[in-house]
C-alpha cells in the first residue's frame, strides 16, 4: 500500500478546501450550480443499435462501449470534441469500458483475447469463453495488465494519479462458484504496471474494488462468488470498512466516489424486493435518494464535488428515466432539455463533473435504437443552443417527461442489463436483474 500511502500525503494539502469547503448534496445552491435546462448531444453508436455511456471527465471527455455493425461485436470508445474512437481488444473480437477515463483522458476497461480459458469460464460476458484481461488505453496504445494467479480480470477505473481499480481471479477454484464463474475474483489495484490484492471483509470470498478518488479512498463490492453484491466495502488507508444497506440483506452496488468521500450506487430495500440509489459517507453512513413519485427503483450512478448526483428512477416494469438530485429534490433530466429532441433519457450512467455536464444513455425515438448522450448546462457563457433550449423548455404546455415513451421489449431488456450495475462481475452479467 506505499504508493498510495505516499500520495495520500502529498494530495492531502490539494484537497482540503475542497474537502472542508464544498456543500452537501441537499445545500448545493441553483445559484452556484446554474442548472436550469441542458442542451443534449447524442453521441451515436460504432455502427450498432446500443451503445452506453460509462463515464465522463472534467474535460467533457465521454468513454463507454457501443455495439458494431450488425451489433456482432462490442467495443470500448473514447468520445472528445464530437470524434467517437474505438478502442479495439488484445486478440478477440470484444472490448468494454465502463467507468470514466481520468482528466489525462487515460482510459481503462477490458478485453477478451484469442486465447480459450483453460477452465471454460466466459468472464467477460461476450459469448466467446475467451480469456479476458484487464487493460489501460491511451492515445491508441492499450497495455494488458497483470493478473493474480487466474487467467481473468477487469479494470473499471483510473484517477488522476494513475492508479487503477478492479478485479482478478486468484488461483483458487471456490465449490460456491458456479460456471461460468469457477476462480475468485478479488478487489485489485494497480499502479505503474503492479497489481496488489485489496482485504474483504472477513466473512467473504470474493470482491471487486469499483471506483477511486484522487484521494486514493476506493469503494466497491464483496460477498461470495455466486453472490458479490452482499456488501458495499469502502477501503482507506488499506482498511475495509462495510458500508451498511437500506434495509435489504444483499444487492449492493457502488457507482462513483468524489474527492469528499462520497459514494453512490444502489442498495436493495427491506426484503430485497427492490433497489434504491444511495449516498454514503463515513460521517452520517447510507441515505436512501429515493425514486421519482410513483416508480418502484433507482440507482446513483454519479456524483461530482459539488455534490450533485445522477442516476435513474424506474417504474415496475423497468421503464427509466435519468434523474438529477439537488437541493433536497429529485428532477427528472427529459423535462429540462427541449421537447422536441429525438432522444428520452434512460439513465444517467455516465456521471456527472463539476462543470455539471452529465452522460448517459437515452432511447433514439426516431430509431429505436439506444445512444449515449452528453449534457450540457446552460449558463456557462454562450453555449450554443442554450437560449433555444431554454425557451423550448415549455411548447404549448408539453414537456418531454409527459410524451410518453413506450420502448420495444428488446431495448428494455438491454436497459435491465445494463442499469446501474453496468458489468461489474462480467461474467455474472446475465444473471444480473
Amino acid at each position: 500500500m506505499k504508493p498510495i500511502a505516499t500520495m495520500l500525503s502529498v494530495v492531502a494539502v490539494l484537497f482540503a478546501a475542497l474537502t472542508l469547503t464544498a456543500p452537501l448534496a441537499a445545500q448545493v445552491s441553483p445559484q452556484k450550480t446554474h442548472q436550469t435546462h441542458y442542451i443534449v448531444i447524442d453521441l451515436g453508436t460504432l455502427g450498432g443499435s446500443f451503445a452506453l455511456a460509462g463515464g465522463l471527465n472534467d474535460w467533457g471527455s465521454v468513454t463507454g462501449f457501443s455495439y458494431l455493425t450488425d451489433d456482432a461485436a462490442v467495443h470500448g470508445f473514447f468520445w472528445r470534441n464530437g470524434v467517437m474512437t474505438e478502442i479495439l481488444t488484445l486478440g478477440g473480437p470484444d472490448s468494454e469500458v465502463d467507468f470514466p477515463s481520468n482528466d489525462w483522458n487515460q482510459v481503462v476497461g477490458h478485453s477478451d483475447t484469442s486465447t480459450p480459458d483453460p477452465l471454460g469460464e466466459d468472464y467477460c460476458g461476450f459469448g466467446t469463453g475467451l480469456t479476458c484481461v484487464p487493460f489501460l488505453w491511451q492515445k491508441g496504445v492499450m497495455t494488458p495488465l497483470s493478473l493474480l494467479g487466474g487467467n481473468n480480470g477487469a479494470a473499471y477505473e483510473i484517477n488522476n494519479w494513475g492508479v487503477i481499480v478492479g478485479e482478478a481471479e486468484n488461483s483458487t477454484q471456490d465449490p460456491e462458484c458456479t460456471p461460468p464463474q469457477l476462480l475468485q475474483p478479488q478487489p485489485v489495484w494497480w499502479y505503474n504496471g503492479k497489481v496488489h490484492q485489496l482485504p474483504i471483509l472477513s466473512e467473504d470470498t470474493a470482491g471487486a474494488a469499483v471506483v477511486i478518488n484522487d484521494l486514493g479512498q476506493i469503494a466497491g463490492v464483496s460477498g461470495t462468488c455466486p453472490d458479490p453484491f452482499v456488501h458495499a466495502v469502502f477501503w482507506q488507508n488499506g482498511r475495509a470498512i462495510d458500508m451498511g444497506n437500506l434495509g435489504g440483506t444483499t444487492g449492493n452496488y457502488t457507482a462513483d466516489i468524489n474527492n469528499r468521500g462520497q459514494v453512490v450506487g444502489e442498495s436493495d430495500v427491506s426484503q430485497d424486493v427492490t433497489a434504491h440509489g444511495f449516498v454514503w459517507d463515513k460521517h452520517s453512513g447510507m441515505k436512501d435518494l429515493g425514486t421519482m413519485p410513483g416508480d418502484y427503483s433507482s440507482s446513483g450512478d454519479g456524483i461530482n464535488n459539488l455534490g450533485q448526483i445522477v442516476g435513474g428512477s424506474c417504474d415496475a416494469d423497468g421503464n427509466c428515466r435519468a434523474v438529477l438530485w439537488q437541493n433536497g429534490a429529485i428532477t427528472d433530466l427529459n423535462t429540462l432539455i427541449p421537447p422536441d429532441s429525438n432522444l428520452y433519457l434512460l439513465e444517467a450512467t455516465g456521471t456527472i463533473n463539476d462543470l455539471g455536464e452529465i452522460a448517459g444513455e437515452a432511447y433514439d425515438i426516431s430509431s429505436g435504437e439506444i445512444h449515449p448522450f452528453l449534457l450540457i448546462p446552460c449558463g456557462w457563457g454562450h453555449t450554443p443552443g442554450c437560449q433555444n433550449s431554454q425557451a423550448a423548455g415549455m411548447t404549448n404546455g408539453v414537456t418531454h417527461e409527459s410524451r410518453k415513451v413506450v420502448r420495444p421489449e428488446k431495448i428494455r431488456q438491454q436497459m435491465l442489463h445494463s442499469r446501474g450495475r453496468k458489468s461489474l462481475y462480467p461474467s455474472l452479467r446475465s444473471q444480473l436483474p
